[in-house]
């Protein structure tokens, strides 16, 4: 009786055991998929950049003379559809960190009132802003634009700062929203007592408080604006006030579109925001985490 007990106790553990590395192996098998299918389009965007123009059809896995030529006139503005490169790339700056900003005292103004301040029916406030994601943002590129014409912003970076910002705040006050609470409202309470005004405890008591959140926030509205195609495209018209993004369209617009070129300047354009998200990774997690949980 004992021996058939013990010889099915290890049937049942070889057949775990055995389970349980099949079910590693598909997931070995699967991530490794799922690498070489984010990785791949990385790779060719590089091989095509270090390739010259002559080559980037040749059809091999590998540059045949693998050069730097690309980099150089992307820096050096040596051809025509780059004769604005670091203007257009010194725009991307100013509508991602602008957008940023705002969206940061957007948001955070908006939680702290709500949330610290017992604003009266504040829970409207913060559900209407998430309604505005009902409609898709596409749909609203034309009436913005129509707006922004109105109020004599076309073809000005205003106007795409204002379209982006408006799309990124619901957001920013939903994630503010729910990681404020977790701070203690005795906090609050305590500052007040000793005289602080709800400008001092915004200032000295919940911004630093909210540092994790405000990182998550304020990279995903930089990466936002920094990406956004869409609205750029219709707001901005000429070369000297694109952003890199629109410009790389450019390219396209020639018979024989100088791929290496593109490539190279996308390669360039790339690296900001993966610094960025590399950088401040940690912060994120920790911010976008705590915010969903508290809700």
């Amino acid at each position: 009786m004992s021996a058939t007990v013990a010889g099915s106790r290890r049937a049942s553990k070889l057949h775990y055991r055995l389970r349980r590395y099949l079910v590693e192996a598909a997931s070995l098998a699967l991530g490794f998929v799922l690498v070489i299918w984010s990785v791949t389009p990385l790779y060719n965007m590089a091989m095509i950049a270090f390739e010259s123009h002559d080559g980037v059809f040749s059809g091999s896995i590998w540059p045949e003379h693998p050069t730097l030529e690309s980099f150089r006139v992307v820096v050096t503005q040596d051809f025509w559809y780059l004769e604005h490169f670091w203007r257009q790339f010194g725009n991307s700056f100013i509508v991602g960190l602008t957008t940023m900003f705002l969206t940061l005292l957007i948001g955070s103004l908006a939680s702290f009132t709500v949330g610290r301040l017992h604003l009266r029916n504040g829970w409207l406030l913060t559900n209407a802003a998430l309604m505005t994601y009902v409609i898709p943002a596409s749909f609203l590129a034309i009436p913005f634009y129509r707006i922004m014409q109105i109020y004599g912003l076309s073809d000005n970076l205003w106007s795409v700062i204002l379209a982006i910002t408006t799309f990124a705040t619901p957001y920013a006050i939903f994630i503010f929203s729910q990681y404020g609470r977790s701070i203690p409202m005795e906090l609050d309470e305590s500052a007040r007592i000793d005289g602080a005004n709800p400008w001092q405890i915004y200032f000295r008591i919940y911004l630093p408080l909210m540092s994790p959140a405000l990182v998550a926030v304020g990279t995903y509205a930089l990466l936002l604006a920094w990406n956004e195609y869409l609205y750029n495209f219709l707001m901005l018209s000429t070369p000297e006030s694109m952003t890199v993004a629109v410009a790389l369209a450019q390219f396209l617009n020639s018979d024989e579109s100088p791929w290496n070129l593109m490539m190279a300047t996308a390669i360039l354009y790339a690296l900001p925001p993966m610094i960025l998200y590399y950088g401040f990774r940690r912060y994120m997690a920790a911010g976008l985490t705590m915010g969903g949980v508290k809700g």
